[in-house]
């Protein structure tokens, strides 16, 4: 409810939109040179002037900024993006992840605290909770076997902080290049989205570590793109439909490869 002396704006100038995101005049003015936020006008002054759109779309450059996308990256969801609700979806389920997230960390420091000053046993698994990838243990066991987890998870542990990083900076192009192709209208059979799903297979082998990837697990994990609504809205982060361009990707891909 609008409180009693608060004003409605239509519009805000550069300086009160860097204060009421955070940011800076400057970050702003960069943005709207690399065509992310353009100003909806320029007053006979010069001064920059942003609309109601404007915040909108400022606050998907900021999502995007916090879930480590580039700018150009960025320029290019935004490019694809053709209608504001459905951004505003996915914006909205990426901030529910990240809410239940941050949650399970929460409860993490507390049961760490509570366990420490009652100078009880601490177990790994508490403490970690919502620091990293366990958050999918629960599918990986019930799809692919707890072998399949525990052997996946001692892999993951034993690489490097550089490693880790490469090997989710690799999902992350090729999750872009699929996003591109989308965006760009292309079947899931072309020959330029066989060649990203030819890589994304590669990416998937790396984490199987050297063990075949049978063509039903291939299918099946990306039947789970489109069916769990976490990992539709990190690649629909590229564009709604994304996922669903992957999915058929990958089942082409392994009717024909395996």
């Amino acid at each position: 409810m609008r409180r009693e002396n608060e004003v409605v704006r239509t519009e805000w100038s550069i300086q009160d939109l860097a204060k009421a995101a955070g940011t800076t005049s400057r970050t702003l003015r960069h943005y709207g040179q690399l065509g992310l936020l353009p100003p909806s006008r320029i007053g006979t002054n010069g001064y920059r002037y942003y609309d109601q759109g404007s915040l909108v779309r400022l606050q998907r450059i900021l999502l995007l900024r916090e879930l480590g996308l580039g700018l150009p990256v960025i320029a290019e969801v935004l490019a694809g993006e053709q209608d504001s609700g459905t951004a505003l979806r996915t914006h909205l389920e990426l901030l529910r992840q990240e809410q239940e997230r941050i949650r399970r960390q929460i409860e993490s420091v507390q049961t760490t605290l509570h366990k420490t000053e009652r100078g009880e046993p601490l177990m790994a698994a508490e403490v970690f909770d919502g620091f990293d990838h366990t958050q999918y243990k629960d599918e990986v066991i019930e799809r692919w076997g707890k072998d399949a987890y525990e052997s996946g998870d001692r892999w993951w542990r034993s690489m490097s902080e550089a490693e880790q990083k490469q090997f989710q900076q690799t999902q992350a192009d090729i999750a872009a290049d699929f996003g591109r192709a989308h965006a760009a209208g292309l079947a899931p059979d072309s020959a330029e989205v066989q060649a990203v799903t030819a890589r994304h297979f590669r990416w998937v082998g790396i984490g199987w570590q050297g063990r075949p990837v049978a063509k039903e697990a291939f299918i099946g994990l990306g039947e789970m793109y489109v069916a769990d609504p976490r990992f539709t809205a990190n690649y629909d982060v590229h564009g709604a439909g994304t996922a669903e361009l992957i999915r058929d990707a990958m089942r082409v891909y392994a009717e024909t490869h395996l």
